[in-house]
């Protein structure tokens, strides 16, 4: 069974082949199993000129739009998930930049020309303990007579920690009314990547280590954004959460419509021993596999259509939020379901630890920790369809 149809096929075959993608997925397993960080990977991708996707063709890029990068991280996905996720958190910044210039402004564009000339971008946003996510940080931010900004903290998961060279991060001020935002270079002494906890159940190559920002600086044309603390809508904050949500919904999507590419495989493989023929023939899974491509399918819509909204500047107003994370809880969800049938289809073998699948359902796992958690998703959706708890 293909992937689902893309309208930007064609431009996302010219630089994702078959050669590079089938190297990929030849790679997920073992570096899955060292525990290593995918370095061919990247080198690869950047080669092809991947990280420069959204950056203008007049600036050294391909010129895509946000909604074909969807599609693309989606069809990475389905060859190397944990490849994927690592190159989302480049992808995200070149996405908050693309969508900036969609909204005719242009400050970020220094981060789409930085991506064309081989800069990698990290996420440097998560916080433990932070729920509030964008609207709260535990880091502090320090103004500097000569207007940079001097960050101290700690930051989790911070994926691709092992080649980024920009670190897009923010703080509070002391004063604990402002949240500034910038990009950090790489130098000696700034940040510390904690590497020695970092052996997870999934998603093992993408070295999302913990940084800890020693008083690390940023000059002042580096500080993107300062924006009251709470919640806002500045044009950063919607940014960042369109494309963190999106692409990392793409990213599970892909890896479930893998799930189901190896169950149909399974059951085109494995005999009946009642019937003496394949399991494809069978009523019962082929009803299963019939409910699979139904998620997928669904799931596919919703992602291409979110996607193409945010390229297009829909008006969706006081609905954004909720579509974004709906579509980050759905994606995860539907996921883990594709997941799950694809190890009932693949029988007994498909515990075994070699087995693609067996990788897959960990990977898949840590969707769930991805913002917006479960919880903070359905108090978003209540307070949306009943209004506010009464004080």
């Amino acid at each position: 069974m293909a992937l689902p149809y893309s309208q930007y096929q064609a431009q996302i075959d010219d630089v994702l082949t078959d050669e590079i993608l089938e190297g990929i997925r030849q790679r997920a397993a073992g570096y899955d199993e060292r525990n290593e960080f995918p370095y061919q990977d990247i080198e690869v991708l950047q080669q092809a000129g991947y990280f420069s996707a959204l950056t203008d063709v007049s600036d050294g890029g391909l010129g895509w739009n946000f909604a074909a990068l969807v599609d693309a991280q989606k069809k990475l996905a389905a060859y190397s998930p944990a490849t994927a996720l690592a190159v989302n958190m480049h992808q995200v910044w070149s996405a908050v930049a693309s969508i900036f210039s969609t909204h005719g402004n242009r400050d970020l564009e220094f981060i789409l020309k930085d991506a064309a000339a081989s800069e990698i971008y990290a996420f440097g946003i998560s916080e433990a303990g932070n729920d509030a996510v964008l609207f709260d940080s535990g880091t502090v931010a320090e103004e500097q007579a000569d207007g940079s900004v001097r960050f101290t903290g700690t930051k989790i998961f911070t994926t691709l920690s092992p080649v980024w060279t920009k670190l897009g991060v923010f703080g509070k001020s002391p004063e604990g009314d402002q949240l500034i935002f910038g990009v950090l270079d790489r130098t000696e002494g700034n940040t510390t990547a904690d590497a020695s906890s970092w052996d997870m159940l999934g998603m093992r190559a993408t070295h999302s280590f913990v940084t800890h920002l020693n008083g690390a600086v940023i000059p002042s044309e580096r500080i993107i954004r300062r924006i009251p603390t709470g919640p806002n809508q500045d044009l950063l904050t919607f940014s960042i959460f369109a494309s963190f949500l999106t692409l990392t919904s793409a990213v599970y999507a892909g890896l479930g419509d893998r799930a189901v590419e190896i169950a149909a495989d399974k059951l085109h493989t494995r005999t009946s021993k009642t019937h003496d023929t394949a399991l494809s023939q069978d009523p019962f899974l082929r009803y299963k596999h019939g409910e699979a491509i139904l998620r997928q399918m669904s799931q596919d819509q919703q992602i291409t259509g979110l996607a193409e909204a945010i390229s297009n500047l829909t008006a969706y107003g006081d609905e954004w939020f909720v579509r974004l994370v709906a579509n980050k809880i759905s994606a995860v969800r539907v996921a883990k379901a594709q997941v799950d049938y694809a190890f009932e289809a693949s029988g007994g073998a498909g515990f075994h630890r070699s087995q693609e699948i067996s990788r897959l359902y960990r990977d898949v796992m840590a969707g769930f920790y991805h913002p917006s958690d479960d919880e903070s998703a359905h108090t978003t959706f209540a307070t949306f369809g009943l209004g506010p708890i009464d004080d």
